[in-house]
């Protein structure tokens, strides 16, 4: 697992190997990462939006933009969390994965970017 805190937001990273999807002439390979936001600040924040950039082993990066998370702009009062799970799809079996949340804090209306600490993508198959 990763972790990494920005502004009192922690956000922790588990990922998955889920499989190879196997297309003439190329193969896929798929990894799933589960995502706990936590807010440890004494502010009410919400998630608005993220930023991802995803690459493989094979130098190809994609970004990917996009309003909340999964369909949703989850609000966090102190102490709380929001939980969910996604997945990315890469041509080769070791990737990885880093971007940001923007965020607004209800107490002061200033937004903010919270880090989602790089994390690595491997398929247990091709570790070394």
């Amino acid at each position: 697992m990763v972790q990494q805190v920005t502004r009192g937001i922690k956000i922790s990273v588990k990922t998955n190997f889920e499989g190879t999807l196997l297309r003439s002439p190329d193969s896929r390979f798929a990894f799933s990462y589960h995502i706990t936001i936590e807010n440890q600040s004494n502010d009410s924040v919400q998630l608005t939006s993220r930023f991802w950039e995803i690459k493989d082993a094979l130098n190809h990066t994609e970004i990917v933009k996009g309003e909340g998370v999964i369909g949703q702009k989850p609000v966090l009062k102190p102490g709380e969390s929001h939980t969910y799970q996604s997945g990315c799809l890469l041509n080769s079996p070791f990737g990885s994965m880093s971007g940001y949340y923007n965020m607004v804090s209800f107490t002061s209306t200033q937004k903010f970017k919270v880090k989602i600490p790089t994390f690595k993508l491997s398929a247990p198959f091709a570790v070394n």
